[in-house]
């Protein structure tokens, strides 16, 4: 099945679930707006927007691998709209934090709103998403929703911890690949790994298996941040939605970035510049090629790309089309545009 098969048969139940929690909330036309808008259903006057959504990954994983494992994945509705809610609360804040102007070709809730405002629908989309996990009890045990509670929670953690790290390596002059892999497993890996991990334990209700999911989320995920630091650099902005300078101006520490500061005099010159120079962007670039960062990179990537396959053979799930839809998924992140 292909991808865009794969969307139409489960984000558009997605989406009317995740729109039944937000329409709970009391109504505050301009407030609702602020949440409505990140998640592509309207435009920031209110009216309808015709756009792109997202491609609502993390939650179209979850119930992939829901039904791979065995289960129903409409009962895994409650958790897909809960990792979708908490991923669109650390876009708003992490765009603030970048000073990020666009997002999917939009202005960005700050860019809209202004700080403060947009902190609190960050916020709020952040409390969307518990009250939607709630809801997991309707469809799933106490012990599953119990044990899905206490991995969003550690996944909260992990995300806020490596955006933290994220943000200090802009300072650090040194940034070793093990700090670097520490910041991804937190900052991008931790949500996609719990979404396989929840996804997995509400389909199959075993814990082992769900494991298993979990670390080919984990190493998916990784895999995915790489391919984004190969976006940040050499991506096409018309397809990314975002600037490719960005990284290099907020002198992120991304992997061939780093790989790039080990073995040329001339990207550490250009990082210990001042960074309102839109000239560094072109000195990075010819230093890091100069040393083939580019398919440094894109071995890296491959590599953890392989450990997230060997991780779900591993689970023991029998072949079956779902099986295969989830592995077609896997395929595509893996093969996204640059």
């Amino acid at each position: 099945m292909l991808v865009g098969e794969l969307a139409q048969r489960y984000l558009p139940a997605l989406d009317d679930y995740m729109r039944t929690v937000v329409d709970s909330l009391p109504d505050s036309a301009e407030f609702l707006t602020m949440l409505r808008y990140p998640l592509g259903w309207v435009q920031a006057d209110g009216t309808q927007y015709s756009g792109s959504t997202g491609k609502r990954i993390r939650p179209l994983l979850l119930l992939l691998c829901a039904e791979a494992a065995g289960g129903d994945w409409r009962a895994a509705l409650p958790a897909a709209a809960a990792v979708e809610f908490l991923h669109n609360f650390s876009l708003i804040h992490d765009d603030i934090q970048d000073d990020s102007p666009t997002r999917h070709n939009r202005p960005t809730v700050w860019k809209v709103w202004n700080v403060p405002q947009a902190i609190n629908a960050g916020d709020s989309m952040f409390a969307l998403a518990y009250e939607a996990l709630l809801r997991l009890r309707e469809t799933s045990t106490p012990e599953i929703t119990l044990s899905c509670w206490s991995l969003f929670n550690h996944t909260n953690f992990e995300l806020t911890r490596g955006q933290h790290l994220d943000m200090r390596f802009e300072n650090q002059p040194i940034v070793a690949l093990d700090e670097y892999l520490s910041m991804v497993s937190g900052k991008t890996a931790a949500l996609l790994a719990a979404s396989a991990q929840m996804g997995a334990l509400i389909g199959s209700r075993d814990a082992e298996i769900a494991v298993h999911y979990g670390d080919f989320g984990l190493n998916l995920g990784i895999a995915f941040q790489i391919h984004d630091d190969i976006l940040g650099i050499w991506g096409d902005t018309s397809m990314t939605g975002k600037s490719a300078s960005t990284d290099i101006l907020a002198r992120k520490k991304s992997l061939p970035i780093l790989y790039g500061l080990e073995r040329s005099v001339e990207l550490r010159a250009v990082y210990q510049r001042q960074r309102d120079d839109h000239a560094d962007v072109e000195d990075a670039m010819t230093a890091l090629n100069a040393v083939g960062a580019l398919d440094y990179a894109r071995t890296a990537e491959t590599d953890y790309y392989e450990r997230a396959l060997q991780s779900v053979r591993r689970s023991g799930t029998e072949p079956s089309q779902s099986f295969d839809n989830l592995l077609a998924l896997t395929h595509v992140l893996f093969q996204r545009a640059s």
